[in-house]
């Protein structure tokens, strides 16, 4: 069963392989995601992101939904050396964390209902469990940032998380707060986790790093990724080949 709509003002997809799947299953996420909304949109007036940032909601009336989002930023910043920080400018923006941490959590959803197999994307950060229709692995497709009509590698995933960071599609969305600067040195990086969450995090402070962000990759145990340059060079961790489809081999 596959089902589409506009939350988060972006484009959410489910598709449940498994039979005994019903319509209020898949709602049920969508409900799920509407409510996170609600709680961490930069936009909406009456939401909690949007009223701590206007100085009118104060830590002890904190929602258990945003003292846990808070916790998870604080971590990260610090597993990132300061490469990930949801206070940028002045501002408290969370969409780093709460985009993976939302198809993560609807992911646990759709388990704690007995189902196995189906696919969750948010624009483009995926959570996949099980196989698809075919009975094979979820094939996801990495678009050449340079051509977007072009994909230049299929990953084949199964209880997995992948997650791309990019000014490709958004233009420069992406601050690197430790060198207080837009990043811009490198134009798309993927990361390949144990869930979405965690590869939608990493990403996100990958990409800042620039460069570097392989490097730093390739040091966290359970992430695998790969990174195109503005010069069109692209750069893998020592496994990532290890995910992608036959036909396309090597990083």
């Amino acid at each position: 069963m596959k089902k589409e709509a506009i939350i988060m003002a972006m484009p959410v997809k489910i598709n449940v392989i498994d039979s005994q799947v019903k319509d209020e299953d898949i709602e049920d996420i969508f409900t799920y995601l509407r409510n996170m909304d609600e709680k961490f949109s930069t936009f909406k007036e009456t939401s909690e992101t949007k009223r701590i940032n206007q100085g009118e909601l104060f830590e002890e009336n904190y929602s258990k939904e945003m003292k846990k989002v808070l916790a998870l930023c604080e971590q990260t910043k610090k597993e990132t050396n300061g490469y990930f920080d949801p206070f940028i400018k002045g501002k408290f923006d969370p969409a780093g964390i709460v985009k993976g941490l939302a198809i993560y959590e609807s992911s646990k959803i759709l388990r704690q209902k007995g189902l196995k197999n189906f696919y969750i994307e948010i624009a483009g950060d995926i959570q996949v469990n099980g196989k698809n229709e075919k009975n094979e692995k979820w094939k996801i497709g990495i678009e050449n940032p340079f051509n977007r009509k072009e994909i230049i590698k299929v990953a084949e995933l199964s209880d997995r998380g992948i997650a791309t960071s990019g000014t490709y599609i958004n233009g420069k969305h992406i601050f690197d707060p430790v060198n207080q600067k837009d990043a811009d040195d490198i134009v798309s990086i993927t990361v390949i986790g144990p869930n979405v969450y965690e590869a939608d995090r990493f990403a996100t402070a990958a990409f800042a790093m620039g460069q570097a962000g392989i490097k730093f990759l390739e040091d966290k145990s359970g992430l695998e990724g790969y990174m195109i340059t503005k010069d069109k060079k692209a750069y893998c961790t020592t496994n990532f080949n290890q995910y992608l489809a036959k036909q396309r081999i090597t990083c």
